[in-house]
């Protein structure tokens, strides 16, 4: 790993006509009254299998997809090293959602949500920035 690679799934997108493979960050959804960093753990090991250990909050972006509203968290997680040798078969459904882990750098590949691509996240985190936000 170098320091400049950050974890990313490729995910799998599927639809009734197509699958479409895209490069984003491992995460999902909260169940209804779950508490943000308990939803990130329980995410994190369903798809990794690795617990994490969770950092300062970097970025939140609020975006529209299908007429709804959504926010994203990102958060830093500290244990980056866990994540190395990641088998995806002895995830509880991480190799349903997920083609391929690896660290990339998001300078080089396409990613998703896209403003990763601009950002500094090491100084971001070294430097112990402020939460950024990202809105519509």
């Amino acid at each position: 790993m170098t320091t400049s690679c950050f974890l990313y799934g490729l995910n799998i997108q599927k639809s009734s006509e197509s699958i479409r493979l895209a490069w984003c960050l491992p995460g999902g959804g909260l169940w209804e009254n779950e508490p943000i960093l308990d939803g990130l753990t329980r995410e994190m090991i369903e798809e990794t299998g690795v617990k994490p250990v969770i950092g300062n909050l970097l970025f939140i972006n609020q975006f529209n997809k299908d007429g709804r509203n959504h926010i994203e968290f990102f958060f830093h997680i500290i244990n980056s090293k866990d994540y190395l040798n990641i088998n995806l078969a002895k995830t509880t459904h991480g190799s349903t959602e997920l083609e391929e882990i690896d660290f990339k750098d998001p300078g080089i590949i396409h990613i998703m949500p896209k403003f990763l691509k601009n950002e500094n996240i090491f100084e971001h985190i070294a430097m112990n920035k402020p939460t950024k936000v990202f809105t519509l």
